[in-house]
């Protein structure tokens, strides 16, 4: 025997709403084509499912009992229609912005390969463990400190290194490097950084070993604002690069030396999820990570132990 699966989504239906005009109206039937499927369900099984009187319809002693393998019949066709469904769709990769280092990796990894992509930009409104586990996302870069979530497994990706823009009239204007040190008692405007996000943590702990002043005071009016702030300043710097912020002439870029700042990216997903383009982006990342350089590059303490560093060369 071959049980229809319209015939039993028609059947949930009637027990659900009660009646066959509502549950003809939910399946877009008539109320005639619901009673034949539901008559040749009740045929094939061999036995009546449904009571019909005037207050509406209820299930029989043997409609009962089929109910719940019914619904679990429908379950299981739906998740196996949804998991073909996910596994043709595009791969869904947060990268939280499309100004840092995340996004020259996935573009890579597209221009790479012939798998199709979908990027989404959170800008750090929804955490990451909650949107690959919802399903909302596949893939997701961020920094990652402490335990993740339950499910949530992460490699190291990149290392994006961080320069300061100050305005053509500070005293470090002309330098192409500044070394870190050199920065202690500065002023760092970053009006942007919510006080929760994983980059302001990152600030606050850069800025307890090096002495920048980081002040993330006054609304965040857009990046534009800053530039004109920072340009028309002698004193305030930002950090940041030309690429995460608008092009303006009284604003110019230095990199950061002796160490040099780098912010620490991971890849992260869910151990349950089967997109199968997944393995091939996680392959990606690890292929392309460079080791953390100890003696040239600075991380926060709680980063270090999550980013493979070269081995320090012997005495």
């Amino acid at each position: 025997m071959e049980l229809d699966l319209g015939a039993v989504r028609t059947f949930l239906a009637v027990v659900d709403d009660g009646h066959f005009t509502e549950a003809a109206a939910r399946v877009g039937m008539s109320q005639q084509a619901v009673s034949k499927r539901i008559a040749r369900l009740e045929s094939d099984l061999g036995v009546p499912l449904l009571i019909r009187s005037r207050a509406g319809v209820k299930p029989t002693e043997d409609g009962a009992a089929f109910l719940p393998h019914a619904r679990a019949l429908v379950s299981l066709a739906d998740q196996a229609a949804a998991m073909l469904r996910a596994r043709r769709r595009p791969l869904r990769i947060d990268v939280l912005g499309r100004d840092a280092a995340p996004i020259d990796m996935v573009r890579a990894f597209y221009e790479a390969s012939d798998v199709d992509v979908d990027i989404v930009v959170s800008k750090g409104a929804v955490s990451p463990g909650t949107a690959l586990t919802d399903g909302s996302v596949d893939a997701a870069f961020g920094r990652t400190v402490g335990e993740l979530p339950r499910g949530i497994e992460r490699v190291p990706a990149c290392l994006e290194p961080i320069p300061i823009l100050v305005s053509r009239r500070h005293r470090l204007a002309r330098r192409r490097r500044v070394r870190m040190a050199e920065l202690s008692g500065l002023t760092a405007w970053m009006p942007g950084n919510a006080r929760d996000s994983e980059w302001a943590d990152y600030y606050r702990l850069l800025s307890a070993e090096f002495g920048v002043r980081i002040d993330s005071s006054g609304p965040f009016f857009g990046r534009d604002h800053i530039m004109e702030r920072v340009a028309a300043s002698p004193d305030l710097i930002t950090f940041g690069n030309k690429r995460q912020y608008p092009v303006s002439p009284g604003v110019v870029e230095i990199s950061v030396t002796d160490p040099m700042p780098v912010y620490p990216w991971s890849l992260m997903w869910h151990e349950a999820n089967r997109h199968p383009s997944l393995p091939l982006l996680i392959a990606h990342a690890k292929d392309r990570y460079r080791p953390f350089t100890t003696q040239s590059q600075w991380l926060p303490a709680p980063d270090r132990p999550l980013f493979p560093a070269d081995p320090e060369p012997a005495p």
